[in-house]
């Protein structure tokens, strides 16, 4: 994916759910989500483990299903295997923008996105780039 069709997606999204979230402060997904917020981004975090509880004064789900509201991306800190499932809650979701974080590639769930009409982002983080696009606020 280009530089500018990765612009055009993190300047229209507005809520993303994030898939994975830790509560530990030195993981990636936790500080992406700390970092996306400062940014003006609505983040929703979901995980299992966490479900029911706040991370970064947030409300964890515990699935992308059980989110109430519509959601314009999920960026996904989980593996390869689990992104596949992920891309099908995505697209029952009518969620717009599928983004696996660096080091997720699935071509079956980068298949099942685009498909659906998704936009889709794989190996790529938008902590990284936000500031490298000159989107940084």
């Amino acid at each position: 994916m280009k530089d500018q069709e990765i612009a055009e997606i993190l300047k229209s999204v507005k809520t993303i759910a994030l898939v994975g979230a830790s509560e530990k402060v030195n993981r990636p997904s936790y500080e992406v989500m700390e970092y996306l917020l400062h940014q003006g981004y609505k983040v929703i975090p979901v995980s299992p483990k966490l479900a029911g509880q706040t991370l970064l004064g947030q409300l964890v789900y515990e699935k992308l299903s059980d989110i109430n509201e519509p959601i314009d991306m999920v960026d996904v800190f989980r593996n390869a295997e689990a992104a596949v499932g992920i891309a099908k809650e995505a697209v029952a979701g009518k969620v717009k923008v599928l983004w696996l974080q660096k080091g997720v590639i699935s071509e079956e769930a980068q298949k099942i996105a685009l498909e659906a009409g998704l936009k889709f982002v794989m190996d790529r983080c938008p902590k990284q780039e936000i500031p490298a696009l000159g989107l940084e606020k």
